[in-house]
C-alpha cells in the first residue's frame, strides 16, 4: 500500500537539496548535552558558550521530526539537513501533503532582541510554486527556538546572550549570567 501511495505521488518540484549530513541518535543527544555542560560551566566562569554543527542540528531537527508522529495534519517533512552559512541557518527537506511532494528551503536569521533573549527569524520559505503550510513553518521555528535557543531563548532570564554567528557549518551562542 506504501509503495502505491509512493508512487502515485505528483513532485511539485522545489529548492535542489544540499547532501545532508550524517543524522544519528548521538548527534541529536549531544545538543541538549552541550547545553546541561555550558550551563554547569557558568557557575563558575560566568559565561555560556555552546557551539553547535550542521549535524547535531540536522539530528536534532530529524530526532524532533520523529516524535511528532501523534500530529493531526497529514503534511510530512522528511529528509532534513541543516546548513549553516554566512550568518543564516537554512534548513531543507521534502514535504509531503496527500498526493504531492515537493522540496522546501527556510532560510533562518538568528538575531538578538533588545533584553539579551536569542530568537529566529524566518526570512524566507522556499515550497516549489507553492507557499510553505503554515504547520510545516511553525515546526520549523518551534524547533529552532527549543534546540537552538535552549535556555538562551524567549523564556531566559537568567542569562543575556552576547553574541551569536552562523559560519562555515557552525553556529555559535555566548551569553553571561545576568
Amino acid at each position: 500500500m506504501l509503495a502505491a501511495s509512493t508512487a502515485c505521488r505528483l513532485n511539485l518540484g522545489g529548492p535542489e537539496l544540499p547532501t545532508a549530513p550524517e543524522i544519528s541518535d548521538a548527534a541529536a543527544t549531544q545538543v541538549s548535552t552541550m547545553w546541561r555542560d555550558a550551563l554547569g560551566e557558568a557557575v563558575t566562569t560566568g559565561q555560556v558558550t555552546v557551539i553547535l554543527t550542521e549535524e547535531e542540528l540536522t539530528s536534532a531537527l530529524a530526532a524532533r521530526l520523529g516524535s511528532d508522529d501523534d500530529s493531526d495534519d497529514d503534511a510530512l517533512f522528511t529528509s532534513p539537513a541543516v546548513t549553516l552559512r554566512e550568518g543564516v541557518i537554512q534548513v531543507f527537506g521534502v514535504v509531503q501533503s496527500g498526493p504531492f511532494e515537493a522540496s522546501v528551503r527556510f532560510v533562518v536569521t538568528p538575531f538578538i532582541d533588545g533584553e539579551g533573549r536569542l530568537g529566529f527569524e524566518l526570512s524566507s520559505a522556499d515550497f516549489g510554486p507553492l507557499p510553505a503550510p503554515e504547520a510545516i513553518r511553525e515546526t520549523i521555528t518551534g524547533m529552532l527556538s527549543e534546540a537552538l535557543a535552549g535556555p538562551m531563548g524567549s523564556r531566559a532570564t537568567g542569562f543575556r546572550v552576547t553574541s551569536v554567528a552562523v559560519a562555515d557549518g557552525a553556529l555559535a551562542i555566548v551569553a553571561e549570567m545576568r
